[in-house]
């Protein structure tokens, strides 16, 4: 399977409309009952950033966030298309309310949450972390969010229970990236039930205290800092428990390339690369990649006993 590929660090600001990104976001806080807020001169901070008093999380990183811009407007999202730039361009179609999340599978009480409902259930806190892509470019973002694990207490995981599938949106009235055969859509992925339950596993709605833009995964996204980027689904619809590992998008389109649990690890190589060194955005010297993306004190023990090349 040809997929087409860019370099990585090869950002086409120019590409991107400043004005239609503004206007997107504008929608998505109009979705969220604030748009009159923002129609006020010198409107409030709160209007500006509706989640500007989440709390600060101890999880958080000390190193400097990459701008709102780089956040926004360099992504990996292929159901809007394989450039970086195309998310910012194409996302804003997509319709992030009304949105519901089913959790169900191998749960006590499998339930149905309208997204506003959780955004309300749960206390938001800000997360500052590292994220790093397969391709050897990373970001610093200041996520909002709660972790998942208290999303899944509330629906009482099964003794049997021993993974977790996340299932994203494919509409192809707003995603035109459906329309090639880049991967077998919907998009999904897995954690084994310990890495979802793991404090650090965090479900994101939000980043610097704005409500998260279409093109970063609106309105429910998957953020699990030790692995490679591709692992926190985006724009999630249905979170499943199941017994069995499940099929994941990248894994079984490329098994030899994408392992199902792509912990960020600089001594297993990717067969077209080398994953030793990464080049954080906006910056032009490359720093050495960490294991576990720099958080093997809090993760490491999750794989004790394992082959980490075999499973990588």
């Amino acid at each position: 399977m040809l997929i087409r590929r860019h370099d990585p660090f090869a950002p086409t600001p120019s590409e991107i409309t400043d004005q239609a990104l503004f206007e997107q976001r504008r929608g998505l806080l109009k979705a969220a009952g604030m748009a009159g807020l923002l129609a006020l001169p010198g409107a409030s901070a709160l209007a500006a950033k509706p989640f500007g008093n989440a709390s600060k999380s101890r999880f958080s990183t000390d190193e400097v966030p990459n701008s709102f811009k780089d956040i926004s407007t360099y992504n990996n999202f292929y159901e809007f298309g394989t450039d970086k730039s195309d998310p910012a361009k194409y996302a804003g179609k997509m319709k992030t309310r009304p949105w519901t999340v089913s959790v169900e599978g191998l749960v006590r009480t499998p339930k149905t949450f309208a997204i506003d409902d959780l955004v309300s259930a749960f206390a938001l806190e800000e997360r500052i972390y590292r994220l790093r892509c397969v391709e050897g470019w990373s970001m610093v973002i200041p996520w909002i969010g709660f972790p998942l694990a208290e999303l899944l207490k509330r629906v009482e995981p099964l003794g049997s229970a021993r993974f977790v599938e996340f299932v994203t949106l494919a509409d192809r009235q707003s995603m035109p990236g459906l329309a090639y055969p880049a991967l077998d859509w919907p998009y999904r992925e897995g954690l084994r039930l310990d890495e979802a339950l793991h404090p650090l596993t965090l479900m994101a709605v939000g980043l610097y205290g704005e409500v998260l833009p279409n093109q970063n995964g609106a309105p429910l996204r998957l953020v699990v800092p030790w692995k490679y980027g591709f692992k926190s689904a985006k724009s999630i619809v249905r979170i499943r428990l199941t017994e069995k590992q499940p099929a994941t998008a990248w894994n079984t389109a490329q098994p030899s390339e994408y392992g199902f649990y792509s912990n960020v690890n600089p001594n297993v190589s990717h067969p077209r690369w080398s994953q030793a060194s990464e080049r954080r955005l906006g910056e032009f010297i490359r720093r050495k990649t960490l294991m576990f993306n720099g958080y093997g004190e809090q993760v490491a023990s999750l794989y004790t006993g394992m082959d980490l090349r075999a499973n990588y």
